[in-house]
């Protein structure tokens, strides 16, 4: 594929990715190849190929004689970080929102127990490094930079859990914690509360305490869930 027809499947993409997320084409509609390419004049190698990856997303379907048909929602790869972009650019965000923070709220205080049993000493030097990156960017609304090490320490947590599902889930919280930024359901500036809980993560982490670190972690899952209700009801 040439960089011209790369550009013009990855544009493609993004128009109708976010209109199937969206509902635009709802579960059973079925786009026509002709009339995709007159609406979007792209040619149909380029549909295709975009058609591929939506494909992998369990967005759609194509069968002989019938086209490329919108799958339910239910069959929908809902873990895949570009669907959740999608998704959460749409009208549903607060709902999409809530129930990825609901996924962490199960999964993360579990993986930072399990973290405090097997992180090894450079994972422990990582999560403090972080931590102390989200101290120093908490104040003044640096919320980018915030970000960074604010998806940073989460990966790590997930990573030195030793259960590579639990690792898998990265990409997802990474989506998460970008959306929230993206699309301003945060603060001007993080709570100092759950900033400082981060940092007692990382010290539960390394003292290896795993009663603690979960419970930590669990207290910034409920603090997320409690700014959704304010930022994002």
């Amino acid at each position: 594929m040439t960089n011209q027809a790369r550009g013009l499947h990855a544009q493609l993409l993004e128009s109708l990715g976010p209109a199937i997320t969206a509902g635009e084409y709802p579960p059973g509609s079925v786009l026509r190849t002709d009339e995709l390419a007159q609406r979007f004049d792209v040619s149909r190698t380029v549909i295709r190929e975009a058609v591929r990856v939506l494909e992998s997303m369990h967005l759609v379907e194509s069968r002989r004689r019938v086209g490329v048909t919108v799958r339910p929602t239910e069959e929908w790869n809902v873990y895949d970080p570009q669907v959740i972009r999608w998704r959460l650019a749409g009208a549903d965000r607060p709902r999409q929102l809530r129930s990825l923070t609901v996924l962490r709220s199960a999964v993360e205080p579990v993986a930072a127990g399990l973290a405090a049993q097997f992180a090894t000493p450079e994972q422990c030097a990582a999560l403090t490094e972080e931590a102390l990156g989200m101290v120093a960017t908490s104040r003044g609304r640096q919320l980018d930079a915030y970000l960074v090490h604010d998806i940073a320490f989460h990966r790590v947590v997930l990573r030195a859990s030793g259960n590579e599902m639990f690792a898998r889930l990265g990409d997802v919280v990474a989506e998460v914690l970008s959306g929230r930024t993206r699309h301003q359901v945060m603060f001007e500036d993080p709570d100092p509360a759950a900033v400082t809980l981060h940092v007692q993560v990382a010290e539960a982490v390394r003292e290896g305490d795993a009663l603690r670190a979960e419970r930590l972690t669990r207290e910034i899952a409920v603090g997320a869930l409690q700014e959704l209700d304010v930022l994002a009801p």
